[in-house]
C-alpha cells in the first residue's frame, strides 16, 4: 500500500502514526493510525517510529507499506526545555515567555533582572535544548541583557542561544558570542516598545532551532534518518493547527486535557470593548500549560482540587469507592465508573486550565471615582471550543465537559459565550495536521474539518 505521508507524534511513552493520501487532491484522506511504545531509553526512537508503523500495518491489515515522506512532532525526552531570560517580569520577560510556550516549550526557568550565582547554576542542572535572552525596548534599557548575555557566553555551553531583545544590543551581543561554541540566533524584540508584543518571528525561530537541534536530545540521534520532513514541538503543532484553523473559522480556542498536564491554546484578538480598557497587551495566540492538571500522572492533585466528599457527591457514591477508583486508576478507563471518575477530573481541568487561561475584569478606585479595566486574555469573542488529546476526544460527555465553560463564569470572567461552538477532534490528529500545515497547508485545514466535523463550516461562516 502507498502512503502519501506519515505523521509520527513521538511522545515520552508512546509513539502514534498517523497516515494520510490525496494530500495534493481536494479531498485528502487520513487513512489510519498506530502506536507503540517510544524507545528514547533504548536510544534510537526509530525503534517506535518502526513498531507504531508495522501496528499501523496490522489495524489496515495490510504486509506492505510504502510512504513519501515522514514528518514529526515529538514531546520525547523532555520535549522542548527552555530558559527565558529577561528584564522586568510583566514586560520584556513576559513576552519572551508567551514567544516560547507559543512555540511548544516546556519552560524550567524564568529570570528577571541580572542573573544571581543561583540562577546561573540552575541553568546548568537544567541542560536547556534553547536559552532565551530578552530585555529592553528597542532603543532603551541595554546593560541588563548584555550582563546577562556575557554570563551565559562565559558558561560556553553547546546550547543554542536565542537573542530577542533591544536592537541596540544585536552588534555587542554578536561580539559576546563570537568565539564561543553557543551557536546565537538574533531575532526582532519581543517587545519593541512599551505595550507592543512582536513575539511570532522569536516563536518561528525557536521551532527553527528546536528542529534543527533535536537529534541532540537523548534517544533522539537517529530521528533525520526516518523522518524526511519537518519536526515541531507536539504542543507548538497544536498551537499552529490552531492558528490556520482560525484563519479559515474564526476565533477558537484548543483545550489538550493530558495525563499529565493541560494546555489550552486560544487565538482570538479579543474584542475591541475590552481592549480599549486592557491594561497590558496579549498575543492574539497564546498557549498555557497547566502542569498540575493531568488526570492520570497528576490525577491526585485535580482529586485534591475538588475535595473526596464532592466527589462522591458529584458521582453519587460513596468516598469508600472514590477511595477504590483512585487506587486502581489506570490510563485509558475501561469501566462506566472509572470513564465517569476521569470525566470529572477532566472537568475540573478544563473549568481550571480556563480560568487561569482567561483574564478578568477589575475595578480600580481613585481620585475620580471607580474605574473598570480588564487584565489578562479576552476569550469573549471565541467562536469554537475545540478538544483535543485523550479525554476530551474519547470520554462519553466530552461535549459537556465543554460546554460547562461559561456556566461556570462568575462574572467578572472573559470566557467564552454559550454562543461558542464545541468541536471535537475525533480523529486525534490536530498535532499531526499542525506539523503537515507547514508544507500542506490546504490538505491539513481540509484534514482538520473532517476530523471536528465541520466540513462546511467556511460557507456557513460567510453566509453569517
Amino acid at each position: 500500500m502507498k502512503i502519501d505521508i506519515l505523521v509520527a507524534e513521538i511522545g515520552s511513552t508512546t509513539t502514534v502514526v498517523n497516515a494520510f493520501n490525496g494530500i495534493d487532491s481536494s479531498s485528502p484522506e487520513f487513512i489510519g493510525q498506530g502506536q507503540a511504545p517510544t524507545s528514547v531509553d533504548q536510544g534510537d526512537v526509530n525503534i517506535g517510529l518502526k513498531g507504531a508503523i508495522d501496528d499501523m500495518k496490522k489495524s489496515l491489515n495490510i504486509d506492505d507499506l510504502e510512504y513519501g515522506k515522514l514528518l514529526a512532532t515529538s514531546s520525547a525526552a523532555g520535549g522542548l526545555r527552555m530558559t527565558v531570560h529577561g528584564l522586568v517580569y510583566d514586560m520584556t520577560v513576559r513576552a519572551a515567555k508567551e514567544a516560547a510556550l507559543g512555540a511548544g516549550a516546556n519552560l524550567h526557568q524564568i529570570t528577571a533582572g541580572k542573573m544571581r550565582r543561583t540562577d546561573v547554576k540552575k541553568l546548568k542542572e537544567i541542560n536547556p535544548n534553547i536559552i532565551l535572552i530578552a530585555g529592553g525596548v528597542d532603543f532603551g534599557e541595554r546593560d541588563t541583557a548584555l550582563y546577562n548575555a556575557e554570563i551565559i557566553a562565559d558558561l560556553n555551553l553547546d546550547i543554542p542561544v536565542i537573542y530577542a531583545g533591544n536592537v541596540e544590543n544585536q552588534e555587542e551581543i554578536r561580539e559576546i558570542f563570537k568565539e564561543k561554541q553557543t551557536e546565537l540566533y538574533i531575532v526582532d524584540n519581543v517587545y519593541p516598545k512599551i505595550d507592543q508584543l512582536n513575539i511570532e518571528p522569536t516563536r518561528k525561530v525557536i521551532q527553527d532551532v528546536f528542529e534543527e537541534h533535536i537529534v541532540h536530545a537523548p534517544g533522539m540521534t537517529r530521528v533525520r534518518d526516518m523522518v524526511s520532513g519537518s519536526i515541531m514541538p507536539t504542543p507548538g503543532a497544536v498551537m499552529q493547527a490552531s492558528k490556520v484553523l482560525k484563519d479559515e473559522i474564526g476565533d477558537l480556542v484548543t483545550l489538550d486535557v493530558g495525563g499529565a498536564t493541560t494546555d489550552v491554546h486560544s487565538v482570538t484578538e479579543g474584542s475591541d470593548e475590552v481592549n480599549r480598557i486592557l491594561i497590558s497587551p496579549e498575543p492574539v495566540a497564546k498557549r498555557t500549560v497547566e502542569g498540575d492538571l493531568g488526570v492520570y500522572v497528576n490525577m491526585e492533585n485535580i482529586v485534591e482540587r475538588i475535595g473526596k466528599k464532592d466527589l462522591a457527591k458529584r458521582m453519587n457514591i460513596t468516598e469508600g469507592e472514590v477511595e477504590g477508583l483512585i487506587d486502581n486508576h489506570k490510563p485509558i478507563p475501561k469501566s462506566d465508573d472509572q470513564k465517569r471518575f476521569v470525566e470529572e477530573l477532566t472537568k475540573e481541568a478544563v473549568i481550571t486550565s480556563i480560568r487561569r487561561h482567561a483574564g478578568h475584569f477589575r475595578d480600580l478606585y481613585g481620585p475620580g471615582g471607580k474605574k473598570t479595566v480588564a487584565e489578562g486574555k479576552d476569550l469573549t469573542k471565541i467562536r469554537y471550543i475545540i478538544g483535543t488529546g485523550g479525554a476530551l476526544t474519547r470520554l462519553p460527555n466530552r461535549v459537556s465537559i465543554m460546554e460547562s465553560i461559561s456556566k461556570n463564569n462568575k462574572g467578572n470572567e472573559l470566557f467564552p459565550g454559550e454562543y461558542a461552538k464545541i468541536l471535537v477532534d475525533n480523529h486525534y490528529i490536530m498535532a499531526s495536521l499542525g506539523v503537515l500545515s507547514v508544507e500542506q497547508p490546504k490538505a491539513a485545514v481540509e484534514l482538520l474539518k473532517k476530523s471536528l466535523e465541520i466540513e462546511n463550516i467556511e460557507i456557513c461562516c460567510k453566509e453569517e
